[in-house]
């Protein structure tokens, strides 16, 4: 018998859709889920790879006194000069992009989901997938989801939205889509389900 090999399966959807609780679903079903900002986070955190090059690009105030990158003080520096989001992934991207390849390559189950937030932004990721599945939402939910988990102010909350890809770019760029909007968990879970066996899991 052949070895059909991994289905690469991409996933996104902007802030607060709920595209952490299909993946885990879909992890649920037997799928292996390559998490891109759980990486990222990983980089930033005490003793993370990315520290060295931030403390040396940024100075010292943008790291805690625990050794993490310093979320608060890095966002409000990208609310007020753009670019420095630039300065900061051009560091982390590519640790990101080293550690994805490292777990796709040691992955052995019939589906490998890239978990990636910015998978519409970054124009290199879409020729290594064969699917791409969006999980949307309207806008409106969308930010009453995230201000309810996170506390964030009116301001922070479209900031973040607005560095995003747009709504109608993602949609563009779905093979699959899932609209998590009204739904239960219960009514999501069957969708996932559904989805998960035409992706052969």
């Amino acid at each position: 018998m052949t070895h059909r090999p991994a289905l690469h399966l991409g996933l996104t959807g902007g802030i607060g859709s709920g595209k952490s609780t299909v993946a885990r679903m879909l992890e649920a079903h037997g799928a292996t889920v390559i998490d891109a900002d759980a990486i990222a986070r990983a980089c930033t955190a005490p003793g993370g790879r990315a520290i060295p090059a931030i403390s040396e690009t940024f100075g010292a105030p943008f790291i805690t006194a625990q050794g993490a990158l310093d979320r608060e003080q890095m966002r409000a520096l990208v609310f007020e000069q753009p670019s420095a989001r630039q300065t900061l992934e051009a560091i982390i991207h590519p640790l990101v992009g080293e550690e994805i390849r490292r777990q796709s390559d040691a992955a052995t189950t019939r589906c490998i989901v890239f978990d990636i937030p910015l998978l519409v932004e970054s124009p290199r990721w879409r020729p290594t997938l064969d699917r791409v599945l969006v999980v949307d939402c309207l806008p409106s939910t969308q930010r009453a989801r995230v201000q309810a988990r996170s506390g964030w102010s009116d301001e922070t909350t479209e900031a973040v939205i607005r560095s995003q890809a747009s709504r109608a770019l993602r949609l563009a760029a779905a093979d699959a889509c899932i609209f998590n909007e009204g739904l239960s968990l219960a009514q999501l879970r069957g969708v996932v389900s559904r989805l998960a066996h035409a992706f052969g899991l």
